[in-house]
Parts: structure tokens; sequence; C-alpha cells
């Protein structure tokens, strides 16, 4: 059964044995473990996934390439195929079905690139502590791989922070284990990747911080204590002296700040109730 990539679903298939090992003992996958692969392909990483781990579900979109994972895997019974948008999935099949949210999980992928922003906010942003129960629980461990130009975004630090990294920074604690040349993918991809894992951190939802950091990203190029003034009708003066408090200059912007450096902001915006 001879398929071709899919330009559409941001198909690349990964090839390299070696690379897939490298996945798999980045995730320490366990008997003990329970892993959802999402976009499993032709089902390469997850063949190993299986041997390694004792359940894995994969979750793939595009149906021509059901039958074929289901052809592969099928001297296999710890894994099961479902076919569906991971960006618009329930997880509360898998809880009512594997019971995710009481055993845990992780999270291991070659994720199609043009997805990743939406997955992460999706796993992190609807997740609901402690049950999960109408988003994702909170996996135990995410290591993907994804376009390397995303990667460092992610693990972006003054003066180049962006929305993209100061989300994933609140919700887990990001790491580039390696990168990998485009070579290793069939067809071959324009970029090159990088493996990143992700070790979610036990925090809940801060809609109010999210808020002020978008406000603070919604015109870049402007400094944020005119912007922040502007939107959402605080003082200047008052903004401005707040950075100082910690420690910035009040001409700086967005992209200036850290994460512990918009927690504070907005704990003096919004907490302190100054004047």
């Amino acid at each position: 059964m001879k398929l071709t990539a899919k330009k559409s679903l941001g198909q690349n298939f990964l090839i390299n044995p070696h690379i897939i090992d490298k996945i798999v003992t980045t995730a320490k996958i366990s008997k003990n473990d329970t892993v959802i692969e999402i976009g499993p392909g032709t089902g390469n990483l997850t063949k190993k996934l299986v041997e390694q781990a004792g359940k894995v579900i994969a979750i793939e979109k595009d149906h021509r390439l059901i039958e074929l994972l289901q052809e592969t895997l099928k001297n296999y019974s710890n894994v099961e195929i479902i076919e569906d948008d991971i960006l618009k999935f329930d997880p509360e099949i898998l809880n009512t079905k594997y019971l995710i949210y009481n055993t845990g999980f992780k999270i291991v992928a070659n994720i199609p690139y043009y997805i990743t922003s939406n997955f992460l906010r999706i796993i992190f942003e609807s997740t609901n502590p402690p049950t999960g129960k109408g988003g994702w629980p909170k996996p135990e461990l995410i290591v993907l791989m994804i376009q390397k130009e995303v990667a460092q975004r992610i693990l972006a630090k003054p003066p180049h922070m962006n929305l993209l990294a100061l989300s994933v920074q609140y919700y887990s604690e990001p790491e580039i284990i390696g990168y990998i040349s485009k070579n290793n993918f069939r067809p071959i991809p324009k970029i090159d990747s990088a493996i990143i894992r992700l070790q979610p951190k036990s925090v809940v939802r801060n809609p109010q911080l999210f808020n002020l950091i978008r406000t603070g990203f919604s015109e870049k190029r402007k400094q944020l204590a005119s912007l922040l003034s502007k939107k959402l009708d605080i003082k200047k003066t008052k903004i401005e002296g707040i950075l100082q408090k910690i420690d910035l200059d009040p001409k700086v912007r967005a992209e200036n700040l850290n994460l512990k450096q918009w927690l504070l902001l907005k704990s003096y915006l919004f907490n302190h109730h100054q004047n």
C-alpha cells in the first residue's frame, strides 16, 4: 500500500530508527505507562512505543493511514488506534475507556508542525485540575518532535519573549533535547526539527495573567506602560512605577519581560489595590 504524504496535513514521516529510539528514551517509557501518540502516521514511532509501554493510544486524523496502522500493529494487543482530529478530540473518551484521569499518561508525538501552538494550548489551557473533567488532565510528561524554530521560540528569554514561550513556560519546564536534520524525514521538509521535552508544573489556569500578557503583546512596538495605560485605563505613571519596582525600565516593551516579571506585574496591578 503506497501512500503519499498529505501536504495539507503537514505530513513528513520520520524514517531514522535512531531518532525514534531517542524520542522513546527521552520519554522514559516503561510498562507502567499509558502513552498517547498524536499523528502516528505510518507507525514507525508507534511500534517502538508499543514495545516499551503498557498501553498506547494513537490518534490519527488521516483516514488513509488507519488501515495501514492496523496492519502494521496487528500483532500487538496493547495499542488502540483512534481516527480523530486531536484539535477537536474529546479527552473524556479516554477517561471513560482507559481511566487516564486516575492512572496518568504521557504524550509522545512527531506532530504535524502547523498544529503545534494550538495543540499545546489545548493540552495546557483546557486542563481543569485536579480531575481534568471538561478538558485534558495534566500529562505526566510531553515529548514532541517539532519545528526547530518553534522549539527555540518556546525556550525564548528576554528580549525575545513571545506569547507561546510565556504560556509553555508557565505550564511546564521546557527543554530542547536535540536538533534533528530535515533529511531524516520523507518527504524532506524545508526546515530542521527539534525534540523537546515538557515537564508539566502543578499550576492552575491564570486567565487574568494571560489576558494581561496578550494585551501587552497586542501592539508589540509600543512601550508597555503606554499600551497598558490605554488598554486597561490605568494611569501611565502608576504602571511606570510598578515597572521600576520590578527592576524594569519604564520604557520597556513586552518582549523584555520574563514570566516571573509578568507575574509580578499582574500582582501589583490587580492584587495590591494601589491608587
